[in-house]
């Protein structure tokens, strides 16, 4: 909950929103009302665009870190994105629930929900980054490798 209140900061904000809306929303389905983005489309790739998708969505996450949100909304964000890529691995069932679920618009909304609130200034500590940071890494690696592994299976059980 801080307050925001420098251009830098606000230029900050304004390139995660386009981030957030090119990974969720970016392209309009003709004859709809609906809008996608590239998360799914990138879902599609077999080994890397979740992973690629996820490291996108977690740049969000530590950029929100930094900003000093409370770890509380942090790890809402995290438990989006975490979310997000579980399901995701799933193939096509999970790139259609990532049409529907947008982890990074929820993430923003939550991002923005909490910076007009005033208090403090609090910046979140050096060390809380650094762990949000390897964590994310960790679990990005994680959901690519677990990828790899099962391509890897199902290539062996149709040899």
């Amino acid at each position: 909950m801080t307050q925001i209140n420098s251009l830098p900061q606000i230029n900050k904000i304004n390139r995660l929103r386009r981030l957030s809306h090119l990974l969720d929303n970016a392209i309009p389905i003709p004859g709809t009302g609906y809008r996608i983005g590239i998360d799914p489309i990138l879902g599609l790739l077999p080994g890397g665009g979740d992973t690629v998708a996820g490291a996108l969505g977690a740049y969000i996450v530590v950029e929100a870190a930094r900003m000093g949100l409370p770890r509380q909304v942090v790890g809402q964000m995290v438990g989006n994105i975490i979310f997000d890529s579980v399901i995701g691995t799933v193939p096509v069932l999970g790139d259609l629930f990532d049409v529907g679920w947008k982890a990074n618009v929820k993430n923003i909304a939550l991002l923005e929900k909490h910076l007009h609130l005033t208090q403090n200034n609090r910046k979140s500590d050096r060390l809380f980054s650094i762990g949000l940071i390897i964590l994310l890494t960790i679990i990005v690696i994680g959901f690519a490798t677990f990828t790899v592994l099962v391509i890897r299976w199902l290539w062996n059980v149709i040899n």
